[in-house]
């Protein structure tokens, strides 16, 4: 019996020794994708075109080898002469730029002054300065009509609780170093994954001169506030998103609209349905409020719906009611039409909504944001005169790129790239090549969705392994663009599997509903394994190596499926939900989940949660498994995979924990972090090749 606990080394040097990255001469460069590539790729994001069209800034991501973060900077496409250039790129970090209504300045968020102000950069003099002076961190910035005002959010420390108040203690000697005071947690909502365990603040709305000065803060309470900010009335009021009842954190389901004036901050409500309302955004001519609605059901999934409201008399009407997708990021082009992105089929689509209902799909390769694994990412931005749109353009071979078009009168946009930011780098390596298929799953028949990569210098005269790799949420998509993951296990040797199980967004709310109160379970394991069989029957797949992957949802799937079958040589399950009775009443997520996902309380339905548990297998299993979690997960915590690791070291099957300092859910935000994930699984299921 092998027993493995693996710290994961942070840092460049460690990185090196633990996967052997040995200097390469130019005679002995690498053909195919290699785990240090991952460091030089870069990707484009929050792409935002600017009112006359001509000009696109966006954020360009791109991973740092000295810090092992991801680095931030601005640039700017010039889209009539194609000049690519910096506007800020250097050893700060630079996000959310937001142009003016008349295009002249570019409002932008930097911590360059040692915090994150909100910048304001002037085309004509190509200078810049801070705006605010403020002690937390601005986000969602919505500039008003006249330009003179920037609105944003922030949060901002509530009062103290009595208990606080009422606790007393003795000052400390001067010098003297006592440990940290207690942390009193009182909120129902108290933390979140990558966050920690929560200060007590609120997300309140501020607005502030566009030429600096003092920002003044617009709402308060005990409530979290909202954006995007929508500026109506003229630029005398804006309406964002809330749920002000007091009982707030328990209604997971429900937020309304709300307008709050920017003179005295005088608050009414604008919407009351049931469900939640979000994403308001205002006409040109300050008419028309389109925004989203879904319901208040408990379900884990709803379908966004797009709806119009006349701010004269707040009539509303919903467009697309048939449409069974979710509709995503309206902007308007003119009065009386829209853009939305929406996903579909494994793919975010762009297309024109006009006032009539009637829809026009423009381009379905929006993506590219996602570089570890192929789920379904991106956005767009529109210029004002509703003629021009920027997105982020992916394929299956190259993360995001700037892309742009002319909006066409009618049938599908003619994109241009304007960047091509990994040429240098996967330009001269060779990828494997991705597959699209459908299949029908033995469960109940139900079509399945999903992509194989065969390897580099594939030869289909020979049976190669192959390696199912599953993804998370589980109402979420993955989609045929580039992944490092994947492209790796593929440089490897692998034919590497992914689809779009039952519980899979952007198939309509049926399919996203089939895992409901299913989730995991014999369903969607099926659905794995009859793709599975599928690429068998197809004489590419050597039926005695087959591995097993996935993290979160996928890392659920992976550790119920070991209990379910003994097919796989090797699985390796990356923060996976182990015990659901446990992982509900520690995680941040318990409010949502208990609610949405489960018929009652853990304590009041015991058996559904226990079933639903993959530990409740672990007497059925034989297969080698590795666990892989970050030690800072509130989302999945890190006593989930400690359980089944030692629930199988109890039964003496070969077992591997591999624990990653520091890191939360999101376990490969670090580049280094995410090739150990990679390189780990590699590692493991070598171990278990049969020849």
């Amino acid at each position: 019996m092998r027993q493995f606990i693996v710290p994961v080394m942070l840092g460049l040097s460690a990185l090196t020794t633990q996967f052997m990255v040995a200097p390469v001469s130019a005679q002995e460069a690498p053909k195919t994708f290699q785990a240090e590539d991952i460091f030089a790729l870069e990707w484009a994001n929050d792409v935002q075109i600017s009112p006359n069209g001509r000009y696109v800034v966006y954020v360009r991501h791109g991973f740092d080898i000295m810090k092992d973060n991801t680095k931030r900077a601005l640039w700017l496409v010039d889209t009539e002469t194609g000049s690519h250039t910096p506007l800020f790129d250097d050893q700060h970090s630079y996000g959310n730029p937001s142009w003016s209504p008349d295009g002249s300045k570019l409002a932008f968020s930097s911590n360059r002054d040692g915090r994150n102000q909100i910048h304001v950069y002037h085309l004509a003099t190509k200078t810049s300065s801070a705006i605010t002076e403020v002690t937390e961190s601005p986000r969602q910035f919505s500039w008003s009509p006249d330009g003179k005002h920037l609105a944003f959010l922030m949060n901002v420390a509530a009062d103290k609780t009595e208990y606080a108040k009422a606790v007393k203690k003795p000052k400390a000697p001067k010098g003297a170093k006592w440990a940290k005071p207690p942390v009193i947690v009182e909120r129902t909502y108290y933390q979140r994954d990558g966050a920690g365990v929560l200060p007590d603040t609120y997300s309140q709305i501020f607005v502030v001169p566009s030429e600096g000065g003092t920002a003044r803060q617009l709402t308060s309470g005990a409530f979290s506030h909202n954006g995007p900010l929508a500026w109506v009335d003229g630029g005398k009021a804006l309406v964002f998103s809330a749920n002000r009842n007091d009982d707030w954190e328990y209604q997971v389901n429900e937020s309304d609209l709300w307008k709050v004036a920017v003179q005295d901050g005088a608050l009414t409500q604008v919407t009351d349905m049931p469900g939640r309302e979000w994403s308001p955004i205002s006409s040109p001519n300050g008419e028309q409020l389109a925004f989203l609605h879904r319901g208040n059901e408990a379900i884990p999934y709803h379908n966004a719906k797009l709806r119009i409201m006349d701010l004269d008399d707040n009539d509303q009407r919903e467009l697309l009611s048939d449409f069974d997708r979710s509709v995503d990021s309206p902007l308007w082009l003119s009065n009386d039409r829209l853009a939305i992105q929406y996903a579909d089929r494994g793919r975010y689509k762009l297309a024109e909504v006009r006032l009539n209902g009637n829809k026009n799909e423009w381009v379905d390769d929006v993506g590219g944001v996602s570089v570890s694994r192929p789920y379904m990412s991106g956005m767009f931005s529109v210029a004002a005169g509703g003629n021009k749109v920027a997105y982020t353009r992916g394929s299956s071979y190259r993360p995001a790129d700037v892309a742009v078009f002319d909006i066409p009168r009618r049938g599908a946009a003619k994109p241009q790239s304007f960047t091509a930011l990994n040429d240098d780098v996967l330009g001269h390596r060779q990828l494997g090549k991705v597959h699209e298929f459908t299949y029908n799953s033995s469960f109940d028949d139900t079509e399945i969705h999903g992509w194989y990569i065969t390897p580099p210098d594939y030869d289909p005269n020979k049976k190669y392994p192959l390696l199912l790799e599953i993804h998370g949420g589980p109402h979420l998509a993955y989609s045929p663009m580039f992944a490092a993951e994947q492209q790796r296990y593929a440089a490897e040797g692998y034919i590497v599997f992914y689809n779009n199980y039952r519980g899979s967004t952007s198939y309509g709310a049926e399919h996203a509903l089939k895992l409901d109160g299913f989730y995991s379970s014999e369903r969607d394991h099926a659905d794995h394994m009859s793709g599975i069989d599928v690429l068998i029957d197809k004489g590419m797949v050597d039926p005695n190596n087959l591995f097993i992957a996935g993290g979160s949802a996928g890392g659920i799937a992976t550790a119920y499926a070991v209990g379910l079958t003994d097919r796989f040589n090797a699985a390796a399950a990356t923060n996976p939900v182990i015990n659901w009775i446990s992982k509900t009443l520690t995680a941040d997520s318990y409010l949502g989940q208990i609610t949405n996902q489960f018929p009652a309380m853990p304590w009041e339905d015991y058996d559904h949660y226990w079933k639903r548990s993959p530990l409740s297998m672990a007497g059925k299993v034989n297969t080698p498994v590795m666990l892989f979690s970050g030690e800072n997960d509130r989302r999945v915590p890190m006593s989930e995979i400690e359980q089944f690791y030692q629930a199988l070291q109890l039964r003496k099957v070969d077992t591997a924990m591999v624990r990653v300092p520091d890191a939360s859910h999101g376990v490969t935000a670090r580049p280094s972090n995410m090739i150990a994930k990679i390189e780990h699984t590699l590692a493991w299921f070598k171990l278990y090749h049969k020849k």
